[in-house]
């Protein structure tokens, strides 16, 4: 099982979800998505393994950066990838992927359900 968590130390439910796999003998590859910002193509691999069908349900819709860039709902897809993309702190965190599945962290103990 190679397990990975798209992690920011600063956020105390990525931290609480990185706890929570090891506490559960997992010992996750951590990617710390803000000094490594991801690719297009992880980002598209990212909702894929999601189930999402819209970059919309990936973004933190309450961060300031979000409303200072104009988005919205309504924001078309290649926007809301491109602004996530520019400006990582936009991306829902922590993601846990495992394979073929990926979770969020919110509550942390719902990535359990992938594991």
């Amino acid at each position: 099982m190679s397990v990975e968590i798209y992690h920011n130390p600063r956020c105390s439910k990525s931290r609480e979800t990185l706890a929570l796999l090891e506490s559960n003998g997992v010992n996750p590859i951590v990617i710390e998505y803000l000094k490594t910002p991801i690719d297009s193509d992880t980002l598209a691999n990212l909702l894929s393994k999601l189930g999402f069908s819209s970059a919309h349900q990936l973004i933190r819709s309450k961060e300031t950066l979000y409303k200072e860039l104009g988005l919205s709902k309504d924001s078309d897809e290649t926007t809301l990838r491109t602004a996530m993309l520019e400006n990582p702190k936009l991306i829902e965190r922590p993601i846990v992927v495992n394979d073929d599945k990926a979770a969020i962290g919110r509550p942390p103990e719902s990535v359990l359900d992938i594991l």
